[in-house]
């Protein structure tokens, strides 16, 4: 058993890509897992199983990370299930690529409410259940440092606010014992941009390394991080690019 044992964790949209291979690696390591989807049950529905056949306990719930009132309940209702919760993954997100002309301001609301409120109004729900000892980390992108193609003017701008962020709380959560980081993936094969898609040799080429990464690389770092190796890490962003931002 990892030394996540006896801990809980939420990763909020967790019923695929990076958000699934985050919650899966979490209870390989031992922790209870609860996990938010927006659209598919069915999807959450196997993760949970999956979690449920290693050995660990799982929730998924349904929650729009646009709802502010559903972002707060996701947090409660998994300290309420589970008796605690000592790891948030903050791993939703949305994102708009267009010219900053045609962005309208129903995409602006969504994407920051989403990419930026959310994980804010999620750690401000979790500090009230986490002891010393907790981790908060959040999925931010490669984008936040580094723009190499037009278009993510909205995107970048929301990933880039989380290092404020996540800064911000690992200044004022460090004395409790709480650490909080930043996660920061290159271009990675999940549905929302696979590695055989048409842009991908442009976005594999960007890389030092040449390819795409894998979504059990980005949850190896998440449980790293969450795990005795990020004891004395905190207020770090930490690029998973393959080398997109060297």
């Amino acid at each position: 058993m990892g030394d996540l044992y006896g801990k809980v964790a939420l990763v909020t949209g967790g019923s695929r890509g990076i958000g699934e291979a985050v919650a899966l690696r979490l209870a390989q390591d031992g922790a209870d897992v609860a996990l938010t989807y927006r659209d598919s049950a069915e999807r959450a529905a196997r993760v949970v199983e999956e979690i449920k056949s290693i050995g660990r306990r799982a929730r998924a719930v349904r929650a729009d990370s646009a709802d502010p009132d559903a972002v707060r309940a996701a947090v409660a209702g998994t300290a309420a299930e589970f008796g605690r919760l000592d790891i948030l993954v903050n791993n939703a997100g949305t994102g708009v690529i267009a010219p900053i002309e045609e962005i309208a301001a129903e995409d602006v609301d969504r994407v920051l409410h989403i990419n930026v409120r959310a994980p804010y109004l999620a750690c401000q729900a979790a500090v009230a259940h986490l002891a010393e000892g907790g981790r908060i980390i959040t999925i931010g992108s490669c984008v936040a440092e580094r723009v190499a193609f037009p278009g993510a003017s909205l995107y970048a701008a929301s990933k880039a606010a989380l290092t404020g962020l996540t800064k911000a709380l690992a200044r004022e959560l460090g004395p409790r014992g709480i650490t909080v980081n930043l996660v920061h993936p290159g271009p990675t094969d999940t549905e929302m941009n696979p590695a055989d898609a048409p842009e991908a040799e442009y976005q594999s080429g960007l890389t030092a390394l040449g390819r795409y990464g894998r979504p059990e690389e980005i949850a190896a770092t998440v449980a790293h991080l969450a795990g005795a190796g990020g004891r004395y890490v905190t207020g770090a962003s930490i690029a998973v690019d393959g080398g997109l931002t060297a």
